[in-house]
């Protein structure tokens, strides 16, 4: 084959440092997403939907071929930390958590999933991070040990 083309969907989750809810002004948190969804896009790797709530994000995108998953995730906290840092003095102790989770997503499962991500706020209400992201672990079968888990 003389192309080398690829349709990978991936669910990136990250939290603020210790669930710190820095995102919980309506109009911050969506510059937040469009910072993300745009800096996702100028690594090749366009957006399809990014949500969240006030101490965590989901990105929903396909992967570009020429980034690998941990040089995506850092380039999106590194751009996005700065923003943050600069916007507002209120701002300047802003930090993401230092990991992530990323699962794979079938193309048929898009819509499922950009719809969990687009009811985030209605979502959390039953549900805080720490739960959530734990059924995320257990759903897709990753091995965890709780204490290395969150920061």
């Amino acid at each position: 084959m003389p192309q080398s083309l690829s349709n990978i969907l991936v669910h990136i989750v990250f939290s603020t440092k210790d669930r710190v809810p820095f995102l919980s002004d309506a109009i911050l948190r969506s510059e937040m997403y469009a910072v993300i969804g745009g800096t996702s896009k100028s690594l090749k790797c366009p957006p399809i939907i990014v949500g969240g709530v006030e101490d965590h994000i989901h990105l929903l995108a396909q992967q570009a071929r020429t980034i690998s998953l941990s040089d995506w995730v850092k380039e999106l906290k590194r751009v996005t930390s700065i923003w943050a840092k600069n916007r507002s003095p209120e701002f300047t102790e802003f930090a993401w958590q230092a990991g992530y989770g990323a699962f794979s997503v079938s193309h048929s499962q898009t819509p499922i999933v950009s719809k969990y991500i687009q009811n985030q706020e209605s979502h959390h209400q039953a549900k805080d991070f720490k739960t959530e992201f734990r059924e995320f672990l257990i759903r897709h079968k990753v091995d965890y040990d709780e204490r290395y888990v969150w920061d």
